[in-house]
């Protein structure tokens, strides 16, 4: 079951965002029409029934018309599927598969041909790379432990991703990071390092060994990747110093090194020789005793030109879905979609910041533009960039667990959201590079802008690979129309650090951003608290701090004007900053004082409703919507009303 190739003219209006039309108006009000799909079908099949299926899923799509259900049965479909038409409000498309089926849509292709590399192929291969002689890699050839074959993946090493036996093989790099995503190995800059050149002791390669190979390095925010000019024993210079920073810090920056086959030596590694064609692979016994695969294709499902149209409780492998700019009403509902996205290069060449920072924010993950569409019910894991994009207005995650994404450690996110007017409730996230919910404002997309809900997620192993950040992190400069955050767990973030401490807290309103209500969220294990705030470049003004437990930290809340209109009232907790923070306009009121125990039922086992001791009972500023529900006459401080029942937060599914 191979990719089916679609029609140039649908091609073009996916480029434009044209949505496709439904069927004509004598097909309106129709009984729907049940289409089967199976890998033994064949394509003069009427795919009317189990027996005599469709053999690919792209040969629903080409016939199915509003009302319409597509029945997949088990298998694998190495295909991307580009809808013909739309459905409507009352008679959606559907896709879905079988009772009972295991229907995977897969991106990658099975690579084969394998044949052993030898000493005479490293002689050769030294012609134009003299270090091979004598590296790990001739080593390892050597060993009887490298393989290759002949494929053409491109000429963009950076989007190669290869499979063993469904599980992501790594780029040939120093150091070797290791298998699992979200831990690589570290390296540091050593004493010594400055402006583009990275010092360390470790680096014992020749002279020359490193010239021309990339680097990715991180520091505080931002991950970048560049090259390297030249090199030398103990030191390697970039072709330029990082974006954002500007400069390598001695013990602070990580980094690693790809691009050289002398590296090709460890368990699960590649090489790709994109002039040459040629993939090499390390492998400890003949990769043709495994399924080696690598993608071929981005999406799955391409609903660029589709509304109306729900693909419900497949699974995705090395592909992902994404709606157009006219989509509306598409429904992606209880998939299980593993490695959605994947590139290593994240600067592309520029040498401003913003593009760096948020590389991969807009077009990874599963990418919902246009309005009113949904992901829903849903476990989506392992990607260079996001679980989710929320895009246009008024789109929804809800009900997912999002999990081992961002695993470049960028702006990126488990669930990145741009546009305005969107819904994130009841996710859990887990093991993430940086964010859980990465929020940034866009009020110019057409349509009425309105307020972002964020609401009822739990979220933890944040921050693994990027500091400064927030398990729910927004920013920067915006008016935020009264978007909501509110009754989100945010805990036990992870982040590695070097000699240098950066703020990690649960919701951090960063650089200016404004009239924001956070409310009843609870927090543990955030070094900085559960809410900072951030006034510096603009304002944080008119933010309202409302009910949250688990304290924080404010700065830039001082100056003049720095957090005119921000009100902060009825918290339990801890919060650091808040010395003169009138001066600059906040309003401070009814916190719990920090000496005071606010006697929760179980701090240590994070059950934070209060006892019936409890100080914090009867003490609230009443804000309608905020502290509803208690069974006292006054309400309570925190976010957990006392006597009434207890929220929760995080996937049901």
């Amino acid at each position: 079951m191979k990719v089916v190739s679609t029609k140039a003219v649908v091609a073009v209006l996916a480029a434009v965002g044209v949505v496709l039309p439904a069927a004509p108006a004598a097909a309106h009000g129709r009984q729907g029409t049940t289409y089967y799909v199976g890998g033994w079908g064949k394509p003069a099949f009427a795919g009317r029934s189990a027996a005599a299926p469709f053999p690919t899923i792209q040969q629903c799509a080409d016939v199915m018309v509003p009302g319409d259900t597509c029945l997949i049965m088990s298998g694998t479909y190495e295909e991307t599927v580009v809808p013909a038409r739309s459905g409507t409000a009352g008679q959606p498309i559907t896709y879905r598969p079988a009772p009972g089926a295991d229907v995977t849509v897969s991106g990658a292709t099975r690579v084969s041909g394998w044949t052993q590399v030898t000493s005479a192929a490293v002689q050769q291969i030294a012609q134009t790379d003299p270090y091979a002689v004598g590296s790990p890699f001739s080593a390892a050839v050597d060993a009887g432990h490298v393989y290759s074959t002949a494929v053409d993946l491109g000429s963009d090493v950076s989007t190669v991703q290869i499979f063993t036996d469904k599980r992501m093989d790594v780029e040939a790099q120093w150091p070797y990071p290791g298998l699992t995503l979200l831990d690589p190995v570290f390296q540091y800059a050593k004493t010594g390092s400055a402006a583009a050149t990275i010092v360390d002791p470790a680096l014992t390669r020749p002279a020359g060994y490193w010239n021309g190979a990339r680097v990715q390095t991180n520091y505080w925010y931002i991950t970048a990747t560049g090259t390297v000019a030249s090199s030398d024993v103990g030191s390697v210079t970039l072709d330029i110093a990082p974006p954002c920073i500007h400069k390598i810090v001695p013990n602070d920056t990580r980094y690693a090194l790809t691009g050289k086959i002398g590296e090709l030596a460890a368990p699960g590694t590649w090489f790709y020789d994109a002039p040459a064609k040629r993939l090499y692979l390390y492998s400890e016994d003949d990769p043709s005793a495994h399924t080696i695969e690598a993608k071929s294709r981005k999406l799955a499902f391409d609903l660029r030109n589709a509304s109306h149209t729900k693909v419900a409780g497949v699974k995705l492998f090395a592909s992902s879905i994404e709606t157009g700019v006219g989509s509306t009403n598409d429904v992606i509902d209880g998939i299980t979609a593993t490695y959605l996205s994947h590139y290593t290069d994240i600067t592309r060449g520029a040498t401003d910041c913003g593009s760096t920072v948020t590389r991969g924010v807009a077009d990874t993950g599963i990418v919902l533009n246009g309005t009113d569409n949904q992901v829903i019910n849903s476990d989506l894991s392992l990607s260079a960039g996001n679980g989710v994009a929320l895009r246009g207005q008024r789109n929804s995650a809800i009900n997912n667990v999002i999990h081992d994404v961002d695993y470049l450690g960028t702006y990126a996110a488990g669930v990145a959201v741009q546009g305005n007017s969107q819904t994130v409730t009841h996710n859990t996230i887990y093991r993430v590079g940086r964010s859980g919910v990465n929020l940034q404002w866009d009020n110019a997309i057409g349509g009425t802008p309105g307020p972002d809900r964020i609401a009822y997620n739990d979220i933890s192993q944040y921050a693994k690979l990027s500091l400064d950040v927030a398990a729910v992190y927004t920013c920067c400069g915006s008016d935020m129309l009264q978007t909501s955050i509110d009754h989100n767990v945010l805990h036990d973030p992870a982040p590695r650090k070097g000699v240098t401490s950066f703020g990690v807290t649960g919701v951090y309103a960063d650089n200016g951003q404004s009239n924001i209500v956070i409310a009843n969220n609870v927090g543990w294990g955030n070094p900085e608290g559960t809410i900072m705030l951030n006034g510096l470049g603009s304002c944080s003004c008119n933010n309202g701090v409302y009910n949250n437990t688990g304290g924080g930290t404010f700065f830039y809340v001082k100056g003049p004007g720095q957090s005119t209109g921000t009100k902060v009232y009825n918290n339990i907790g801890t919060f650091r900053g808040l010395t003169d923070a009138t001066n600059g306009g906040m309003v401070l009121s009814n916190n719990l004082a920090p000496e005071v125990d606010p006697l929760f039922v179980d701090a240590a086992g994070h059950d934070f409703r209060l006892t019936d001791a409890s100080p914090a009972r009867q003490q609230a500023i009443p804000l309608p919507g905020i502290n509803d529900g208690s069974t006292d006459p006054v309400p309570s401080l925190g976010a957990y009303q006392y006597g009434a029942p207890m929220w929760i937060a995080g996937a049901t599914r």
